[in-house]
């Protein structure tokens, strides 16, 4: 029974019974030990019945251990493995040690244990525990998280228990509840029922103590002796102060473990210091004690362990902790050292290699550098099955363990490589701070100062992380290539908008072709878009995932952002393009946020716009998943302009909104560009020049080089004129036409023609337009939304010339460009000016506003659903499960007027 819980527990009913409905949710229980999560997850368990609850246990001990829950929460259901598609089948079992192979593509485990879960679901309900989750090994837990936060219609529940105050088990992007303390008639009603009699006194002192904590209210009458409980002794075993009540129960568990026999308590450390649940291995090393089984009863009598016939148990961490933590060290090294020793014969391919040598590190006091020698191991085994969390830490311990001050130096630098990889940012800059930095190799030296220009560039500012790639730079001179670290240095100096960085980034690159990209990234306009032919789509090293690794991707795509800003868009699509398909086939999850926001850009440049939400969407998700709020503010900023182009204008504001927030506080000047761009065209679409004008001045003021503004200087040279303030656009006419001339791309000259129409002279004026509307159509690559923006302008400007026949040619293309878009604001404005020159237009909806009623997730499955992918091919692709998709095609048919998935290439189709 639980006391005072009826809300927590009328939610988790809710929960459960819409799982019987087929929907899925998570729940993430919060609070400090003792509070209830674990009672919350047992009345969850009996709400759903036998046969339909999965459930693993984050142990400490086992933290370091990778895919080791995930392992504990699957077995069980191993045997829909052959039901998984081959490369989901294969993620799964190189994750449980099966194949020996390396687990290379997170979001592809995440997608397997998504459509394993789904499976499991399939004869009904299925409820999913994780207890204990700031214990689990990161790696299990970011997969379950990931499964977690794409869980819509499989039937799932999935709930985690987190224990408040201890480091580790951040769950972000699931709803949270939070376990406060029992009322005061919840309290009262525990002790009554629950607990032996109690004086007034010691029950006053209890429930003082225990402040509403649940089993603090158990366990500190536990601790009293007889006299204590009737009030003839003071409770001397509480504490006088008001400490927080796990360590109160602590020591109140450390008291019944004194009174124990000294082979249990030997028997409880061995447990402790281990706590796989393994009775034999537990047995086996207490053997080196003289303890045997018998030694459990007492602990067993007393409550304090589980038994069965092959499992041992603490009944709650807190048993563990305080054993652990009551026992000497001379102990507990010794504890280490006979499983250790037990694990022995046990030693083969996989985890329990991995425990041996954990519990030879914990033995070791010292140095000994065949025992770090065996954690490099560990630490090159986990990362290969990506559990870089796991691999940081056996680096950390090696390091510890070995006397060579420069081998010391390299391990702490791989511990802080790797954590980087994990996303542990926080413990990067904790580890790169103790690195002697003077003892590592150019190499290594090099691979250090990305990871902690990447944390910088993450958690700090973009200035600053190119500072951190500089220095790196000058102290390793010419004696190592210095190409990955310039090639990041110029565009984490582009991010921060700072003219005079850039420029002091490109005095440091040396003059030879293998700079020759980076030189025309970072140099004068002038020299700007005269590179060097860059570096081919497909070309490039591709080993490369998170922190210092894959070069060939960052020159890649360094080539890609070069054609975008210079306006060689087909070149940065099929740099994008590639780059995305290799992260894919070859498993670098480390660039393919980076990958998808340039693809997504340079589709939103060619009018792909579906397109660019898919990938845009798909990178946000991505940079989220791993907790790179560097690369979520540019997609935020990305997916604003998408909005503000659609004319979406509660969507543009919260995405430009919170790209802003993020970009301000950061110093990220060319994200915060993009922001006020995307706020300023929304402004501009709608007829509000004038606000308009501030915002894309305030986009302006945000970049110092000239190649990094020119994306927004058609926008604000529109503004200007329509605003009345034709001389607040001379300046940027005139810098639009430098980048036209060093971009030497058609769509370039096009747009600086348009913009040269807008503030020349009348009697020039049709040339111009003329010129802009033939350069449009010279192009490799076509720009419908820039060319019918151009239509636009050239027909308002005839209307007003009173030539009206002439520009309700240009109005209707503009019209039908704009529709064809789905651009609703600008298409409004093309009507307002084909009405007022004398055109009567139909009113009403449009069929190919179809898409816009649903949702973004159903737009993505519909659009690969019209590709012709089975379900099971698109929730690989969208991390989703197979019955998700299913339910998102069933909510999109209704919508669009269809009831097959054959009708859905005639929508898409209309849509463009």
């Amino acid at each position: 029974m639980l006391y005072g819980r009826g809300i927590e527990q009328e939610r988790i009913h809710r929960m459960l019974v819409r799982a019987g409905d087929g929907a899925s949710c998570a729940l993430v229980i919060r609070g400090e030990a003792g509070m209830g999560k674990t009672a919350l997850l047992e009345y969850a368990t009996g709400v759903a019945g036998p046969g339909r609850v999965l459930r693993t246990v984050g142990i400490e001990s086992e933290m370091e251990l990778a895919f080791g829950g995930l392992h504990q929460l699957l077995w069980p259901v191993a045997g829909h493995l052959e039901g998984l598609p081959g490369p989901q089948a294969a993620v799964l079992n190189a994750a449980f040690g099966v194949s020996g192979e390396a687990v290379r593509d997170r979001f592809g485990l995440g997608t397997a244990v998504l459509a394993m879960l789904a499976r499991a679901a399939a004869g009904g309900p299925l409820l999913v525990l994780v207890d204990d989750s700031q214990w689990l090994d990161r790696a299990s837990l970011d997969a379950l998280v990931f499964a977690a936060r794409r869980l819509h219609a499989e039937g799932v529940v999935m709930l985690f228990a987190v224990r408040d105050g201890v480091p580790g088990g951040q769950i972000e992007g699931v709803p949270q509840l939070l376990l406060q303390g029992l009322d005061p008639a919840a309290v009262d009603a525990l002790l009554t029922d629950r607990v032996v009699a109690l004086s007034p006194y010691a029950r006053e002192r209890i429930v003082e103590q225990a402040q509403g904590n649940p089993l603090a209210l158990l366990e500190l009458p536990a601790a009293l002796t007889a006299e204590q409980r009737g009030g003839r002794l003071n409770p001397v075993t509480l504490p006088a102060g008001l400490a927080s009540p796990s360590s109160r129960i602590q020591e109140a568990f450390q008291e019944q473990i004194r009174r124990l026999p000294a082979a249990t308590r030997a028997m409880l450390l061995v447990a402790a210091a281990d706590d796989c649940g393994d009775l034999d291995l537990v047995l086996r090393a207490s053997a080196r004690f003289g303890a045997t089984l018998e030694d459990l009863e007492p602990a067993e009598d007393a409550t304090l362990v589980l038994l069965s016939e092959h499992t041992l148990s603490f009944r709650h961490p807190l048993i563990r902790s305080a054993t652990y933590q009551d026992a000497a060290l001379t102990r507990r090294l010794a504890a280490h050292r006979a499983l250790a020793e037990a694990l022995r014969g046990d030693v083969g391919v996989g985890q329990h290699a991995d425990r041996r040598a954990w519990h030879l590190a914990a033995a070791t006091t010292g140095a000994d550098e065949a025992v770090a020698a065996e954690m490099v191991g560990v630490a090159e085994r986990a990362g290969g099955r990506q559990g870089t969390a796991s691999a940081s830490a056996a680096y950390e311990r090696a390091a510890q363990l070995t006397s060579d001050s420069a081998g010391r130096a390299q391990l702490l630098a791989a511990a802080a490589i790797t954590s980087a990889e994990a996303g542990q940012f926080d413990r990067t800059a904790a580890l790169t701070d103790r690195v002697n930095a003077l003892a590592l190799d150019p190499r290594m030296l090099a691979d250090l100062a990305r990871v902690r220009a990447i944390v910088e560039l993450d958690r700090g500012s973009p200035g600053r992380a190119a500072r951190i790639l500089l220095e790196c730079a000058d102290r390793i001179g010419r004696c190592a290539d210095l190409a990955p670290v310039l090639t990041e240095a110029v565009q984490t100096a582009q991010s921060s908008g700072d003219g005079p960085l850039l420029a002091e980034v490109a005095a440091r690159l040396p003059d030879s072709p293998q700079y020759a990209l980076a030189r025309a990234m970072a140099g004068p306009l002038a020299t700007a878009g005269a590179a060097t032919e860059p570096t081919r789509a497909g070309d490039g090293d591709a080993d490369g995932a998170d922190g210092a690794d894959g070069d060939g991707f960052a020159e890649r795509i360094l080539a890609g952002v070069h054609g975008q800003l210079f306006a060689d868009h087909r070149t940065a699509l099929d740099t994008a393009v590639a780059c995305v398909r290799d992260c894919r086939t070859q498993d670098v999850v480390g660039w393919l946020h980076t990958s998808l926001h340039l693809l997504a850009e340079a589709q939103l440049s060619l009018g792909r716009y579906e397109e660019a939400h898919a990938a845009a969407t798909e990178g946000l998700a991505i940079a989220e998943q791993f907790g790179r709020r560097h690369r979520e503010t540019y997609l935020r900023a990305t997916l604003a302009t998408l909005a503000a182009v659609r004319g979406e204008e509660e969507r543009c504001a919260a995405l430009g909104g919170a790209a802003l927030e993020y970009a301000d506080a950061h110093d990220i000047g060319l994200a915060a560009a993009h922001a006020h761009r995307a706020l300023g065209l929304i402004d501009l679409g709608s007829g509000d020049a004038g606000s308009a004008l501030t915002r894309l001045e305030a986009a302006r003021s945000r970049v110092g080089h000239p190649a990094l503004t020119a994306f927004l200087l058609p926008d604000l040279v529109e503004a200007a004129v329509r605003a009345g303030r034709p001389e607040r656009a001379a300046e940027p006419v005139v810098l639009l036409t430098r980048w036209a001339g060093a971009a030497r791309q058609p769509a370039a000259a096009a747009l600086a023609a348009r913009c040269r129409a807008l503030t020349g002279p009348d009697e020039e004026v049709e040339e111009r337009f003329t010129a802009a509307l033939g350069l449009h159509d010279a192009g490799p690559a076509a720009q419908p939304f820039e060319r019918a923006r151009t239509e636009l302008l050239f027909g308002e400007w005839l209307r007003r010339e009173r030539r009206r026949t002439d520009a309700r040619a240009h109005l209707r293309r503009a019209l039908e460009a704009f529709d064809g878009l789905g651009a609703r604001s600008w298409a409004a404005r093309a009507r307002t000016e084909l009405r007022a020159g004398g055109e009567t237009l139909e009113t009403g909806g449009r069929p190919d506003e179809l898409l816009g009623r649903l949702s973004p997730q159903e737009r993505e499955v519909v659009r690969l659903a019209a590709t012709g992918a089975t379900n099971r091919q698109i929730a690989t692709q969208l991390f989703l499960s197979p019955r998700t998709v299913g339910h998102h095609l069933y909510r999109a048919f209704p919508k669009l007027g269809i009831t097959t998935r054959n009708d859905l290439p005639s929508i898409l189709d209309r849509e463009r």
